[in-house]
């Protein structure tokens, strides 16, 4: 039974899959009217189904935006059934595109235009030909695992999940297949999600984002001479000591010239994040704890370029295995980087002869004798489904093309949140492993005075005999304002993420003539409905006749409320549901999730920190800010009394921290700095209270720091700080008093001075 078990785990790495949802991944997919993909080698190794991706689609993103990426993953993050790593990447150049054709970019210059594969904008390309030419001639990392593999070559186009060296447009299969890597790459790392954050440090100090490279750089034309001489062994040494050693003859007869070891600097930009996964499900395609897909926020850099593309890579071995322990790696490398130290044999009560000669070794498709004794004599050998090439293997999906720009000047320094669409037509099983559609994120917490920018891509090269409303094979969403819901929603309903309950509304759209969406102008409401500018009438009643592409542009939300919107469209049986929730709120609000590496999470008067090892796990902080005004409101409104509160005056703004129970690890804590609005006072006390019903406020212990008071604590919850004097209310009534007398004094001289004045206001009722 143990043997089962074991086995089962280790199939969990054979088959997994990654794709990604939001930006559109295309699994190397273009535009095909299949479900199927044309040609898997397009662009990169997915390793995926043949059957994922989007249609390309285009779009564009404001620098400091913030953009969710969304994903699934198969086989499981942040669970004890898999090692796993989730790398996501970027990279921006004038050569990055889609492409126009299905076909794999050449090898051979002479089969591109002008001689030149870089510029033969037919064929869709992220690395460059030169890449992949030094990649193909660069001595390969002897020291990396390659089990019992057997590698056709010894350059670094050969790996133990490539063994046979195939290319997938230029793409180098060893840097690809391991991270962080040696050499220097394209892609600047946005984040590593790892289930051991103890590697965050190693992750973080090693990117290329911090980081330089160096390689060995010998000149374009002598690679291209040797490009096909010793076809499988290198041209390019990984040490320095041989680079230099490498003599290159002038064809002219001048001198010889040598290799140069030289530096490829780091992009000087920030380490990328790094923390724990958010648990999914394996075998589940990937969904989280709330049956949502895992993302990530990314706030998009300033990096203005019209071609840019994100890569997302699951890097995922068996539980069993030890890979990163240093023993068993030098074992490896001691035994020629063949055999593994794997042991399959000490817990099944074997020695390590007994369990070599009745099969128990890791190797590929290994016949085992279970029994030695079996009744009546008979015994048998059972063949179990290992392949080493797949235990420990890593799959990736990449984004179509997408632009970054400089926020238009009105947006200033203003949020600018992306709200996009995922998923394509059909039902479940049509579109699987892709998605049915939704709003990115549904969800949407805003406050007055940022941004939303909408935004669509859909493709009209679907499967025909996928459902769907409107004319065939055809993407198309739009957004319009739902009618008022029937039943009430959940206490806290607005405050708790993915803790949502009732409903959206009604599955009908309301009149926009007098409809409010949160201060954006009818006009506004109208071209959201009908995708306008760039459709001007047709047959717009399921949106057939609008193009692929929609682009509202950033629209400034200028006033508080919920607004719940649906496409009208696609929020059909088969779809389910296409609706999408925004709320406005003055309240300052941040989620943050934070683990064991620990962080700081802040607002405008509070900062928490998180020390290494206060948790040891990940935990999406969030917290809510209010003016001592709104924490009034919120307390009545919770079926409290705000004058409960001890103390006579509020001297901050009250702060929600979530999760509001003991949420760290032992018998550690958190410390929370709550900044004082201003105040003198000396007799401060903060209190405590669990925000559900404000029944209760404990007093808590703190130091003071500057302008702030500072707590240890090891659980959320609502703090404020109260002051025992009310020298401030009696100040601030003084002086409203000074003022109204000013103000009475100046308005009876000038009524005197303009009696007209008074007499109108009279007629008009002001006064």
């Amino acid at each position: 039974m143990k043997l089962l078990v074991t086995v089962l785990t280790m199939l969990i790495g054979v088959q997994a899959d990654v794709y990604m949802h939001n930006p559109r991944g295309s699994n190397n997919r273009l535009d095909e009217n299949g479900r199927e993909r044309n040609n898997g080698n397009r662009m990169f190794d997915s390793q995926n189904n043949n059957r994922g991706g989007y249609n390309v689609g285009s779009l564009y993103y404001s620098a400091g935006s913030v953009l969710p990426i969304e994903w699934t993953n198969q086989h499981s993050c942040g669970d004890p059934n898999s090692h796993c790593e989730l790398v996501i990447q970027y990279m921006c150049g004038e050569w990055v595109r889609d492409g126009t054709t299905t076909t794999t970019i050449p090898e051979n210059p002479n089969q591109c235009y002008n001689y030149d594969c870089n510029t033969d904008i037919r064929y869709g390309m992220n690395e460059n030909f030169d890449y992949y030419l030094n990649c193909k001639l660069r001595q390969r990392q002897a020291n990396l695992f390659t089990a019992d593999q057997n590698l056709k070559g010894q350059t670094a186009k050969y790996t133990r999940q490539n063994p046979q060296g195939t290319r997938r447009g230029y793409e180098c299969p060893e840097e690809r297949d391991y991270y962080p890597y040696w050499g220097p790459s394209p892609w600047m790392d946005i984040a590593v999600l790892t289930n051991d954050p103890t590697r965050c440090e190693y992750y973080q100090t090693e990117s290329q984002n911090v980081k330089s490279r160096w390689a060995c750089d010998l000149p374009f034309s002598y690679l291209q001479e040797n490009i096909n001489a010793n076809r499988n062994n290198p041209v390019i040494p990984n040490t320095k000591e041989e680079c230099e050693a490498v003599t290159i003859e002038n064809a002219a007869g001048g001198n010889s010239t040598r290799g140069v070891w030289k530096e490829f600097p780091s992009f000087n930009i920030s380490a990328p994040i790094c923390r724990e996964n958010h648990w999914s499900r394996d075998n589940h395609l990937g969904n989280g704890v709330n049956g949502q897909p895992n993302n990530l926020n990314w706030t998009i850099p300033n990096t203005i370029n019209e071609n840019c593309v994100v890569r997302l890579r699951y890097n995922i071995s068996t539980g069993e295995y030890p890979g990163w322990d240093g023993t068993v790696t030098a074992e490896l490398n001691a035994q020629g980087n063949q055999d593994s130290p794997l042991d399959v044999f000490s817990k099944y009560g074997l020695t390590e002869d007994e369990a070599d000669d009745r099969g128990y070794v890791f190797e590929n498709n290994p016949n085992v004798q279970m029994f030695t004794d079996a009744p009546n004599g008979d015994n048998f050998n059972l063949q179990l489904a290992i392949n080493t090439a797949q235990l420990g293997r890593t799959f990736q999906d990449r984004s179509h093309t997408f632009a970054i720009r400089a926020p238009p000047p009105e947006v200033g320094e203003n949020k600018v949140h992306n709200l996009n669409v995922r998923g394509k037509r059909g039902n479940i099983v049509q579109v699987f492993p892709a998605v049915e559609y939704d709003f990115v994120p549904n969800e949407l917490a805003v406050m007055p005075g940022e941004f939303i920018h909408v935004q669509f891509t859909g493709s009209n090269s679907n499967p025909n005999n996928n459902d769907g409303q409107g004319r065939q094979g055809t993407d198309r969403s739009n957004i319009a304002l739902l009618r008022d819901q029937n039943y009430p929603e959940g206490t806290g309903a607005y405050y708790q993420p993915n803790g949502m309950t009732g409903q959206y509304g009604n599955s009908y759209p309301q009149d926009i003539r007098n409809a409010s969406f949160l201060g954006l102008t009818q006009q506004d409401l109208i071209d959201l409905a009908v995708l306008q500018p760039g459709q001007f009438r047709g047959e717009m009643s399921e949106l057939d006749d609008a193009g692929t592409y929609y682009d509202s542009g950033p629209r400034k939300i200028t006033m508080p409320g919920t607004a719940h919107y649906m496409c009208t469209r696609n929020n059909n049986f088969s779809n389910r549901s296409q609706k999408g929730r925004i709320v406005s709120s003055i309240e300052q609000v941040n989620y943050t999730p934070i683990g064991y590496r620990g962080g700081n999470v802040t607002t405008g008067h509070s900062e928490l920190n998180f020390r290494i090892g206060t948790l040891d796990h990940l935990e999406d902080i969030k917290i809510l800010e209010w003016t001592p005004n709104q924490g009034r409101w919120e307390i009545e409104n919770k079926g409290g009394n705000p004058d409960d509160l001890p103390g006579q005056k509020i001297e901050s703004n009250f702060i929600t921290v979530y999760p509001t129970t003991k949420f760290t690890a032992n018998d550690e804590k958190f410390t929370l700095n709550l900044y004082l609005n201003g105040s003198t006072t000396d007799n401060l006390e903060m209190y405590r209270a669990d925000p559900d019903t404000f029944t209760t406020w404990e007093k808590v212990e703190y130091t003071k720091q500057g302008n702030a008071l500072a707590i240890e604590t090891d659980s959320g919850g609502t703090y404020v700080v109260t002051g025992s004097t009310n020298a401030g209310t009696i100040a601030g009534a003084v002086i409203g008093c000074l003022i109204a007398v000013v103000l009475i004094v100046g308005a009876i001289v000038y009524f005197r001075m303009h009696p007209d004045k008074l007499s109108g206001l009279t007629k008009t009722g002001q006064v």
